[in-house]
């Protein structure tokens, strides 16, 4: 259990916010690599051995870091469903 713990606070320590370093956007630490970044090299099929040979400075781990702070991001968003409009009132 304690190693769990440990392993956690590790993934969370990779991941930091400098407003000096792309305006605060979360960063892996040590590097101007946004978390953003990472996802959009995802998400365009790059695998993540694909990312750490393109950037060696990349570990596995920041990567993982950057997947997992993503999702407890998107764990805690809130969606408020406004009232649509009619058309009428759009353009009146």
């Amino acid at each position: 259990m304690k190693s769990n713990v440990k392993m956690e606070q590790k993934k969370h320590s990779r991941i930091i916010f400098n407003e000096k370093i792309l305006s605060g956007k979360p960063i892996i630490k040590g590097t101007r690599i946004s978390v953003e970044f990472i996802l959009e090299l995802l998400a365009s099929g790059m695998s993540i051995e694909d990312i750490t040979s393109d950037y060696p400075h990349l570990k596995r781990e920041d990567i993982l870091a950057a997947i997992e702070y993503a999702a407890k991001t998107l764990r805690h968003e809130e969606i408020i469903f406004l009232p649509r409009l009619k058309k009428e009132k759009l353009y009146a």
